[in-house]
């Protein structure tokens, strides 16, 4: 169900634990299957959770508590807003409105090409750089003026 390369990142994740405690590295595992994947179907959160011995279930409520994991599919580009009250006083709601209008669409929604997700997301951890989204829960940009995301977005376009 995954790659054999995916299947050695997680044993090295699997390797950082004592072997009675292979289920602590459900999150890292599910991160990387979902990066093969682009999202997270139930069946893969099954092979994660019985490849490393843990209940399906269990792994199934890790995925579904953090928002970093989509449950359903998303575009090629999840851009995650941060809107919590840091970013939202330094202008993440105002980002998050010029996203949704320049894509046309709403939090939760994909575009019709499949190409952009958009995500409100919980702190980044990131407040002193704001307002700032997620791509990809891979890459953090900060200090999201229009024209950086008129920019990013232009950049994301042609990927």
């Amino acid at each position: 169900m995954l790659s054999q390369e995916s299947l050695q990142q997680i044993d090295r994740e699997i390797a950082k634990y004592p072997s009675d405690q292979r289920q602590s590295a459900v999150m890292a595992a599910l991160r990387i299957a979902q990066v093969e994947k682009g999202w997270l179907p139930k069946e893969v959160i099954g092979f994660v959770a019985d490849y490393i011995g843990m209940p399906p279930i269990a792994a199934y409520e890790v995925a579904s508590f953090y928002n970093m994991y989509d449950l359903k599919p998303v575009g090629r580009h999840k851009i995650t807003v941060c809107t919590n009250l840091p970013c939202a006083l330094s202008g993440g709601v105002h980002a998050a409105d010029y996203l949704k209008l320049k894509l046309g669409i709403d939090f939760n929604e994909t575009t019709a090409d499949g190409k952009f997700t958009l995500k409100e997301g919980e702190c980044m951890g990131a407040c002193g750089d704001a307002p700032v989204l997620l791509h990809n829960n891979h890459t953090m940009c900060s200090w999201m003026t229009t024209e950086k995301i008129d920019q990013m977005l232009a950049d994301l376009e042609d990927k």
